[in-house]
Protein backbone atom coordinates (compact mmCIF):
# COMPACT_ATOMS: atom_id res chain seq x y z
CA UNK A 1 0.00 0.00 0.00
CA UNK A 2 0.63 3.52 -0.27
CA UNK A 3 1.78 5.64 2.79
CA UNK A 4 -0.23 8.89 3.36
CA UNK A 5 1.25 12.39 3.71
CA UNK A 6 -1.39 13.43 6.25
CA UNK A 7 0.60 17.10 6.24
CA UNK A 8 0.88 17.47 3.01
CA UNK A 9 -2.88 16.31 2.36
CA UNK A 10 -3.67 19.20 5.06
CA UNK A 11 -1.28 21.36 3.50
CA UNK A 12 0.60 21.77 7.22
CA UNK A 13 4.26 21.47 8.37
CA UNK A 14 5.18 18.44 9.78
CA UNK A 15 5.62 20.75 13.09
CA UNK A 16 1.89 22.58 12.59
CA UNK A 17 0.38 23.24 16.33
CA UNK A 18 -2.97 21.64 17.23
CA UNK A 19 -4.45 25.18 16.28
CA UNK A 20 -2.95 25.45 12.79
CA UNK A 21 -3.82 21.74 11.87
CA UNK A 22 -7.62 22.10 12.95
CA UNK A 23 -7.66 25.56 11.29
CA UNK A 24 -6.66 24.04 8.05
CA UNK A 25 -9.15 20.70 8.17
CA UNK A 26 -11.77 23.32 8.62
CA UNK A 27 -10.59 25.43 5.84
CA UNK A 28 -10.76 22.26 3.94
CA UNK A 29 -13.44 20.54 4.89
CA UNK A 30 -15.83 23.92 3.92
CA UNK A 31 -13.74 23.32 0.06
CA UNK A 32 -14.61 19.56 -0.34
CA UNK A 33 -17.84 18.82 1.37
CA UNK A 34 -20.14 17.05 -0.54
CA UNK A 35 -22.93 19.40 0.43
CA UNK A 36 -21.60 22.02 -0.88
CA UNK A 37 -18.78 21.62 -2.83
CA UNK A 38 -19.33 21.31 -6.92
CA UNK A 39 -15.40 19.74 -7.41
CA UNK A 40 -16.23 16.05 -9.46
CA UNK A 41 -13.88 14.52 -6.43
CA UNK A 42 -15.36 16.22 -3.45
CA UNK A 43 -16.32 13.53 -1.55
CA UNK A 44 -12.78 11.48 -1.99
CA UNK A 45 -11.19 14.98 -0.94
CA UNK A 46 -13.43 15.11 1.98
CA UNK A 47 -12.76 11.66 3.37
CA UNK A 48 -9.08 12.35 2.74
CA UNK A 49 -8.87 15.77 4.38
CA UNK A 50 -11.32 14.19 7.42
CA UNK A 51 -9.00 10.96 7.74
CA UNK A 52 -5.51 13.42 8.05
CA UNK A 53 -7.10 15.25 10.86
CA UNK A 54 -8.32 12.10 12.39
CA UNK A 55 -5.01 11.59 12.71
CA UNK A 56 -2.97 14.10 13.09
CA UNK A 57 -5.49 15.96 15.88
CA UNK A 58 -5.06 13.24 18.15
CA UNK A 59 -1.98 12.94 19.69
CA UNK A 60 -1.58 9.66 20.41
CA UNK A 61 -2.58 8.72 16.88
CA UNK A 62 -0.08 11.62 15.73
CA UNK A 63 3.04 10.29 17.80
CA UNK A 64 2.44 6.97 16.39
CA UNK A 65 1.90 8.05 12.95
CA UNK A 66 5.00 10.36 12.64
CA UNK A 67 7.45 7.33 14.64
CA UNK A 68 6.41 5.38 11.67
CA UNK A 69 7.16 7.86 9.22
CA UNK A 70 10.80 8.20 10.54
CA UNK A 71 11.07 4.89 8.53
CA UNK A 72 9.23 5.25 5.69
CA UNK A 73 11.50 6.38 2.37
CA UNK A 74 9.52 8.49 -0.28
CA UNK A 75 9.19 5.50 -3.17
CA UNK A 76 9.05 2.91 -1.04
CA UNK A 77 6.12 0.65 -0.72
CA UNK A 78 4.80 1.23 2.80
CA UNK A 79 4.44 -1.96 5.14
CA UNK A 80 3.91 -1.32 8.66
CA UNK A 81 7.34 -2.71 10.97
CA UNK A 82 6.25 -5.94 12.57
CA UNK A 83 5.84 -5.24 16.19
CA UNK A 84 6.24 -1.14 15.65
CA UNK A 85 3.28 -0.41 17.38
CA UNK A 86 4.46 -2.25 20.59
CA UNK A 87 4.47 -0.20 23.79
CA UNK A 88 2.56 2.62 22.54
CA UNK A 89 -0.84 3.48 24.53
CA UNK A 90 -3.71 4.77 22.64
CA UNK A 91 -6.73 6.08 24.25
CA UNK A 92 -10.08 5.37 22.72
CA UNK A 93 -10.83 9.25 21.61
CA UNK A 94 -12.80 9.46 18.28
CA UNK A 95 -12.00 13.16 15.86
CA UNK A 96 -13.91 15.74 16.73
CA UNK A 97 -16.85 16.36 13.09
CA UNK A 98 -17.99 13.12 14.21
CA UNK A 99 -18.37 12.32 10.32
CA UNK A 100 -18.90 8.48 9.72
CA UNK A 101 -16.88 7.19 6.63
CA UNK A 102 -14.80 4.05 5.53
CA UNK A 103 -10.83 4.86 6.73
CA UNK A 104 -8.22 3.88 4.40
CA UNK A 105 -6.14 0.24 4.53
CA UNK A 106 -3.20 2.35 5.31
CA UNK A 107 -4.87 4.38 8.40
CA UNK A 108 -6.36 0.56 9.81
CA UNK A 109 -2.83 -1.06 8.97
CA UNK A 110 -1.67 1.93 11.84
CA UNK A 111 -4.85 2.22 13.93
CA UNK A 112 -7.22 -0.72 13.57
CA UNK A 113 -10.75 -0.87 12.13
CA UNK A 114 -12.06 1.00 15.00
CA UNK A 115 -9.95 3.80 16.31
CA UNK A 116 -12.12 5.30 18.57
CA UNK A 117 -15.01 5.80 20.43
CA UNK A 118 -17.53 8.62 21.49
CA UNK A 119 -16.93 11.43 23.86
CA UNK A 120 -19.46 11.87 26.81
CA UNK A 121 -20.94 15.46 26.03
CA UNK A 122 -19.74 18.75 26.89
CA UNK A 123 -22.33 19.49 29.98
CA UNK A 124 -21.23 16.03 31.52
CA UNK A 125 -19.97 16.38 34.98
CA UNK A 126 -19.32 12.69 35.76
CA UNK A 127 -18.27 10.01 33.12
CA UNK A 128 -16.43 7.10 33.64
CA UNK A 129 -12.83 7.24 32.04
CA UNK A 130 -11.56 6.17 28.68
CA UNK A 131 -10.11 3.10 28.15
CA UNK A 132 -6.84 2.79 26.60
CA UNK A 133 -5.16 0.03 24.60
CA UNK A 134 -1.58 -0.45 24.04
CA UNK A 135 0.23 -3.67 22.64
CA UNK A 136 2.73 -5.62 24.50
CA UNK A 137 5.80 -8.07 23.47
CA UNK A 138 6.23 -11.18 25.89
CA UNK A 139 8.83 -14.00 25.54
CA UNK A 140 7.24 -17.22 24.60
CA UNK A 141 8.90 -18.49 27.87
CA UNK A 142 7.01 -16.18 29.79
CA UNK A 143 3.35 -17.25 28.28
CA UNK A 144 4.78 -20.77 28.66
CA UNK A 145 5.77 -20.60 32.35
CA UNK A 146 3.75 -17.41 33.30
CA UNK A 147 5.15 -14.82 34.70
CA UNK A 148 5.45 -11.53 36.43
CA UNK A 149 7.35 -8.71 34.35
CA UNK A 150 7.49 -4.73 33.98
CA UNK A 151 5.93 -3.13 30.94
CA UNK A 152 7.11 0.07 29.93
CA UNK A 153 4.19 2.04 27.37
CA UNK A 154 4.91 5.38 25.67
CA UNK A 155 2.39 7.48 25.79
CA UNK A 156 2.11 10.89 23.55
CA UNK A 157 1.17 14.32 25.48
CA UNK A 158 0.19 17.02 23.65
CA UNK A 159 0.97 20.88 25.14
CA UNK A 160 -0.86 24.07 24.90
CA UNK A 161 1.38 24.81 21.92
CA UNK A 162 0.16 21.59 20.28
CA UNK A 163 3.76 20.01 20.77
CA UNK A 164 3.78 16.35 21.25
CA UNK A 165 6.69 14.54 23.85
CA UNK A 166 6.50 10.77 24.70
CA UNK A 167 6.15 10.48 28.54
CA UNK A 168 7.11 6.81 29.68
CA UNK A 169 4.95 4.91 31.96
CA UNK A 170 5.84 1.60 33.92
CA UNK A 171 3.33 -1.02 35.22
CA UNK A 172 3.96 -4.45 36.48
CA UNK A 173 2.11 -7.02 34.59
CA UNK A 174 0.89 -10.26 35.45
CA UNK A 175 1.42 -12.56 32.44
CA UNK A 176 -0.95 -15.69 32.85
CA UNK A 177 0.09 -19.44 31.87
CA UNK A 178 -0.49 -19.99 28.56
CA UNK A 179 -1.78 -16.79 27.19
CA UNK A 180 -1.62 -16.61 23.26
CA UNK A 181 -1.22 -13.62 20.62
CA UNK A 182 -3.66 -11.57 20.25
CA UNK A 183 -5.30 -12.45 23.69
CA UNK A 184 -5.91 -9.31 25.82
CA UNK A 185 -4.72 -8.44 29.56
CA UNK A 186 -7.22 -5.91 31.20
CA UNK A 187 -5.28 -4.03 33.66
CA UNK A 188 -9.13 -2.37 36.02
CA UNK A 189 -8.97 1.32 36.66
CA UNK A 190 -5.17 2.36 34.07
CA UNK A 191 -6.84 4.15 31.82
CA UNK A 192 -8.15 7.69 31.00
CA UNK A 193 -8.88 9.30 34.47
CA UNK A 194 -12.99 9.68 34.74
CA UNK A 195 -14.48 13.03 34.87
CA UNK A 196 -15.65 14.75 38.05
CA UNK A 197 -16.48 11.78 40.17
CA UNK A 198 -16.26 9.38 37.55
CA UNK A 199 -14.33 6.10 37.52
CA UNK A 200 -10.72 5.64 35.66
CA UNK A 201 -11.13 3.64 32.40
CA UNK A 202 -8.99 0.10 31.73
CA UNK A 203 -6.13 -0.15 30.21
CA UNK A 204 -6.49 -3.16 27.82
CA UNK A 205 -2.98 -5.09 26.70
CA UNK A 206 -2.57 -7.02 23.82
CA UNK A 207 -0.52 -9.64 23.82
CA UNK A 208 2.21 -10.60 20.93
CA UNK A 209 5.03 -13.07 20.53
CA UNK A 210 8.48 -11.93 20.60
CA UNK A 211 10.51 -13.59 17.65
CA UNK A 212 11.98 -16.74 19.21
CA UNK A 213 15.20 -18.44 17.40
CA UNK A 214 13.73 -21.82 18.22
CA UNK A 215 10.02 -22.30 17.92
CA UNK A 216 7.35 -20.78 15.98
CA UNK A 217 3.74 -20.58 17.21
CA UNK A 218 0.08 -21.57 15.68
CA UNK A 219 -2.66 -21.28 18.03
CA UNK A 220 -1.07 -23.16 21.17
CA UNK A 221 1.05 -25.49 19.01
CA UNK A 222 4.57 -25.10 19.09
CA UNK A 223 6.84 -25.91 15.68
CA UNK A 224 10.46 -26.68 15.96
CA UNK A 225 12.67 -27.12 12.64
CA UNK A 226 14.73 -30.08 13.66
CA UNK A 227 17.78 -31.07 11.74
CA UNK A 228 18.76 -35.17 11.08
CA UNK A 229 21.41 -36.43 9.20
CA UNK A 230 20.69 -38.94 6.58
CA UNK A 231 21.59 -42.05 8.11
CA UNK A 232 19.37 -40.69 11.50
CA UNK A 233 16.07 -40.41 9.00
CA UNK A 234 16.83 -43.55 7.05
CA UNK A 235 17.68 -45.85 10.04
CA UNK A 236 16.14 -43.91 12.66
CA UNK A 237 17.17 -42.62 15.74
CA UNK A 238 16.95 -41.17 19.26
CA UNK A 239 17.85 -37.51 19.78
CA UNK A 240 17.66 -35.08 22.28
CA UNK A 241 15.37 -32.30 21.59
CA UNK A 242 14.67 -28.84 23.45
CA UNK A 243 11.46 -27.92 24.34
CA UNK A 244 9.96 -24.93 26.73
CA UNK A 245 10.49 -27.11 29.36
CA UNK A 246 13.21 -29.22 29.43
CA UNK A 247 15.38 -31.11 26.56
CA UNK A 248 13.32 -34.92 25.78
CA UNK A 249 14.26 -37.87 23.98
CA UNK A 250 12.75 -38.36 20.44
CA UNK A 251 12.52 -41.01 18.59
CA UNK A 252 12.75 -40.46 14.71
CA UNK A 253 11.25 -43.66 12.92
CA UNK A 254 13.37 -45.26 10.13
CA UNK A 255 12.57 -44.24 6.86
CA UNK A 256 11.45 -40.26 7.72
CA UNK A 257 10.97 -37.93 4.82
CA UNK A 258 12.71 -34.31 5.26
CA UNK A 259 9.16 -32.38 6.32
CA UNK A 260 7.62 -35.19 8.50
CA UNK A 261 5.87 -33.93 11.42
CA UNK A 262 6.95 -36.01 14.94
CA UNK A 263 4.31 -34.97 17.57
CA UNK A 264 5.50 -34.19 21.58
CA UNK A 265 1.70 -34.30 22.96
CA UNK A 266 0.64 -31.71 25.24
CA UNK A 267 4.23 -30.23 24.89
CA UNK A 268 2.74 -26.57 23.54
CA UNK A 269 1.43 -23.69 25.51
CA UNK A 270 -0.33 -24.86 28.33
CA UNK A 271 -4.70 -24.75 28.24
CA UNK A 272 -7.51 -26.44 28.37
CA UNK A 273 -6.58 -28.40 26.55
CA UNK A 274 -3.03 -28.07 25.79
CA UNK A 275 -1.01 -27.66 22.52
CA UNK A 276 0.86 -29.92 21.40
CA UNK A 277 4.55 -29.35 19.89
CA UNK A 278 5.79 -30.72 16.58
CA UNK A 279 9.38 -31.31 15.64
CA UNK A 280 9.20 -30.95 12.08
CA UNK A 281 12.54 -33.23 10.38
CA UNK A 282 14.54 -31.32 7.98
CA UNK A 283 17.52 -32.88 6.22
CA UNK A 284 21.05 -32.04 6.88
CA UNK A 285 23.67 -32.83 4.29
CA UNK A 286 27.35 -33.02 5.76
CA UNK A 287 29.72 -31.58 2.73
CA UNK A 288 31.75 -33.39 0.50
CA UNK A 289 34.66 -31.07 1.58
CA UNK A 290 37.40 -34.27 1.97
CA UNK A 291 38.16 -37.21 0.40
CA UNK A 292 36.47 -39.60 2.91
CA UNK A 293 33.17 -37.49 2.85
CA UNK A 294 33.05 -37.65 -1.14
CA UNK A 295 34.13 -41.30 -1.12
CA UNK A 296 31.13 -42.39 0.93
CA UNK A 297 28.75 -40.35 -0.94
CA UNK A 298 29.97 -42.32 -4.21
CA UNK A 299 29.45 -45.42 -2.58
CA UNK A 300 25.91 -43.96 -1.58
CA UNK A 301 25.78 -43.17 -5.17
CA UNK A 302 26.56 -46.56 -6.29
CA UNK A 303 24.90 -48.53 -3.67
CA UNK A 304 20.69 -47.18 -4.68
CA UNK A 305 19.40 -47.82 -7.31
CA UNK A 306 17.55 -44.05 -6.83
CA UNK A 307 16.17 -41.43 -8.82
CA UNK A 308 14.85 -38.31 -6.41
CA UNK A 309 13.01 -37.24 -9.84
CA UNK A 310 11.54 -40.22 -10.65
CA UNK A 311 8.19 -39.32 -9.67
CA UNK A 312 8.08 -35.77 -11.12
CA UNK A 313 8.34 -37.64 -14.92
CA UNK A 314 5.62 -39.78 -13.72
CA UNK A 315 3.13 -36.60 -12.23
CA UNK A 316 3.75 -34.88 -15.83
CA UNK A 317 2.93 -37.81 -17.89
CA UNK A 318 -0.27 -38.36 -16.19
CA UNK A 319 -1.21 -34.60 -16.35
CA UNK A 320 -0.62 -34.97 -20.42
CA UNK A 321 -3.98 -34.77 -22.13
CA UNK A 322 -4.86 -38.33 -24.12
CA UNK A 323 -3.30 -38.33 -27.09
CA UNK A 324 -0.59 -35.66 -26.58
CA UNK A 325 2.61 -36.41 -27.82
Amino acid sequence: MDFKDYYATLDVPKDASADDIKRAYRKLARKYHPDVSKEANAEAKFKEVSEAYEALSDPEKRAAYDEVGKRWKRGQEFQPPPGWDAGFEFSGRDFEPGEAFDHSAFFEALFGRHAGRAQPGRGTRQAQGEDHHAKILIDLEDAYRGAQRGVSLRVPVMDAQGRVTMHERRLDVHIPQGIREGQHLRLAGQGGPGVGKGTAGDLYLEVAYKPHPLFRVDGRDIYLDLPVAPWEAALGAAVTVPTLDHPLQLTIPANSAGGRKLRLKGKGLPGEPSGDMYAVLTIALPRADTDAARKAYRAMASAFDFDPRGELYLRSASAQPAGAH
